[in-house]
């Protein structure tokens, strides 16, 4: 009898450990933040996405004000990248800028918003023009590597 009593509280304290952990999951992951009821969608076109990935960040000064909901390519094969952005961050002026940024030297890439200064407000569904496409590393060491500089 005593055994079983041993082996019903491990069991428990298993059960326990696996609920913190998705529990830990789904924080760190922010799953649960922006579920997609009280948001608006934005578009902006890219030069070059890098490796932007769909539920990517939107940020505006450093706080989370959207995810990148959806990415194809237009009929000019030019990246368009649809973010839903937070309801309560809906007076954002027409002359707003994207820029596609890395957290970090070699972390996850998401989409800065620089607002403007115009009266007129963007509204859903609209495209963002002023746009930065990613910095793309591979390409920085590739143009440095192989350019045409002479030998000294």
């Amino acid at each position: 009898m005593d055994t079983r009593r041993v082996e019903i509280l491990v069991g428990a304290f298993v059960m326990l450990g696996i609920a913190a952990l998705i529990v830990l999951a789904l924080k760190v992951s922010s799953i649960n933040q922006l579920n997609g009821d009280n948001t608006y969608e934005l578009n902006a076109r890219f030069a070059n996405i890098g490796g932007l990935k769909v539920r990517s960040p939107v940020r505006m000064g450093g706080v989370l004000v959207g995810r990148v909901s959806k990415i194809g390519l237009d009929e000019h094969y030019m990246p368009i990248v649809t973010m839903a952005i937070d309801s309560r961050y809906k007076e954002l002026p027409i002359d707003t800028s994207a820029k596609i940024n890395t957290a970090g030297l070699l972390g996850e890439q998401y989409i800065g918003l620089s607002p403007g200064g115009e009266l007129d407000l963007l509204q859903p569904g609209d495209m963002i023009t002023e746009t930065q496409s990613a910095l793309v590393l591979e390409d920085l060491i590739s143009k440095y590597l192989f350019s045409d500089k002479p030998a000294q």
